[in-house]
């Protein structure tokens, strides 16, 4: 737009355009000093150079991460798809599930449950179709797990320790039954005593393998549906114990088990060596076997409160580690799949000491004659009082037993006495509790120095 001047009269003449200076356009070339600006001397080492690329450890790193993480995540995928098949029902399950029902401790041979789980007479009652204990374990009955844990002799001819450990999943507890060794099952043996000791290796030889026939035995005398097994030898029990560094307990009095293998009284941590002794000692027992069933009780409970301080002060990784070297070592047997023990490991160390019961076969010492001529003596059960101990502590899910549903055969029909009938403890009484009573006629080994 052009500047106009306006002149002082106000006459409407057409105003003068002011004159406009001519165009110049600059000359690159020039050197005039109105054309270009003279160029700054910039010190040598001020100079602005460019950035080269150079190697960025940082970067390198972010690559090989998420490379990794990506192969990460395939891998987790893959694990948990469900593209394999499960042998046991048929069904696809993943990768990782089938690492974890891996038994690689199944030495023993598979249970068959096909008879058992026709005759299970689950109450409806107190199980609805839709309960779930929340464990996800293969159990027979939903909120129950029972396991039959067997202890042999040196020898691993006969069974030293009978136990089922019940773990009621439901009500949060457990329940622990000892059968004496010595309790007569007249057909379930061909050994001469009838004892069920011998079951294992002198039962029914058409069944197999031999784990079960002492499944057999306890699920048709007792009632108890069993879902898996535990084996072990004394001589395993001693590197079981010296792996998980002791059991700690307080022995009332010394005990001589054979003159050099000696226990000192007082506070102790029983070693594997001291632990076997301890379990196996009978000979002063003015009950016998029964005392030494009591003393069982006794390592027991202490053993318990060693897995849980485990747990309490080292984690339960540390449980899983020592738990894997058992495994590693071959030191026990099982059907019980990898992932199905640590189900049972964590449950269990929510159970307090107070919430575990144990309880013994109600019986009586008694005679039993032989084919031989001969009576051994052997503990005849009580089979009203074992039915009615069953069915209060160990059928939570079942109708009530009755005398049809048992194989039990009473010696003494007649019980001359009922000090076994009641046993029943917690784990936390048993803790407390004294050593058996001793014979006063029977003289202790004499030690060797």
């Amino acid at each position: 737009m052009l500047n106009t001047e306006y002149n002082s009269s106000g006459s409407d003449s057409k105003p003068k355009p002011k004159p406009l200076k001519p165009l110049v356009r600059s000359n690159k070339n020039a050197n005039s000093e109105h054309h270009t600006k003279p160029r700054q001397n910039i010190p040598e080492n001020k100079k602005i150079r460019k950035k080269k690329n150079s190697f960025s450890f940082k970067d390198l790193l972010i690559k090989i991460l998420a490379v990794v993480s990506s192969v990460i995540i395939i891998f987790a995928l893959v694990i948990n798809m469900p593209i394999v098949v499960d042998t046991e029902n048929g069904s696809n399950i993943s990768l990782l599930n089938l690492l974890k029902n891996q038994k690689p401790a199944a030495k023993e041979g598979e249970l068959n449950k096909n008879d058992i789980i026709q005759n299970l007479n689950i109450d409806t009652d107190a199980v609805p179709e839709d309960f779930d204990d929340g464990l996800d374990l293969p159990q027979l009955v939903e909120g129950q797990y029972s396991v039959l844990f067997l202890g042999f002799e040196p020898d691993e001819y006969n069974t030293d320790i009978m136990w089922i450990f019940q773990f009621d999943i439901g009500h949060g507890g457990l329940n622990i039954l000892q059968i004496p060794r010595d309790t007569c099952l007249p057909d379930y043996t061909s050994s001469v005593t009838k004892k069920f000791n011998s079951i294992y290796t002198m039962g029914n030889p058409d069944v197999q393998p031999p784990i079960q026939r002492v499944v057999d035995a306890v699920q048709e005398n007792f009632g108890i549906p069993i879902d898996a097994y535990v084996t072990t030898t004394c001589d395993d029990i001693v590197d079981i114990i010296d792996i998980i560094g002791g059991v700690p307990m307080h022995i009332d009095n010394e005990i001589i088990f054979e003159p050099d293998k000696v226990i000192p009284a007082g506070d102790v941590v029983l070693n594997g060596n001291q632990s076997v002794w301890f379990i196996r000692f009978r000979r002063e027992w003015i009950l016998g076997d029964i005392g030494r069933v009591q003393n069982q009780r006794r390592f027991m409970a202490a053993a318990m409160q060693k897995l849980s301080g485990i747990i309490e002060n080292d984690g339960r990784l540390k449980l899983y580690s020592y738990i894997k070297e058992i495994y590693d070592n071959d030191l026990l047997y099982t059907d019980l799949s990898i992932g199905d023990m640590s189900k049972l490991a964590d449950f269990a160390s929510t159970i307090s000491m107070d919430n575990a019961q144990v309880n013994m076969i109600p019986g009586e010492d008694a005679l039993f004659y032989a084919a031989d001529g001969n009576a051994y003596s052997v503990y005849s059960v009580h089979k009203q009082e074992t039915i009615d101990l069953l069915n209060e502590y160990y059928r939570p899910y079942q109708r009530k037993m009755t005398e049809y549903d048992t194989s039990i055969v009473e010696l003494i029909t007649e019980h001359q006495y009922e000090t076994y009938d009641d046993t029943g403890a917690s784990l936390e009484e048993i803790q407390n509790s004294k050593e058996p009573v001793r014979d006063p006629t029977v003289k202790p080994y004499q030690k060797i120095n």
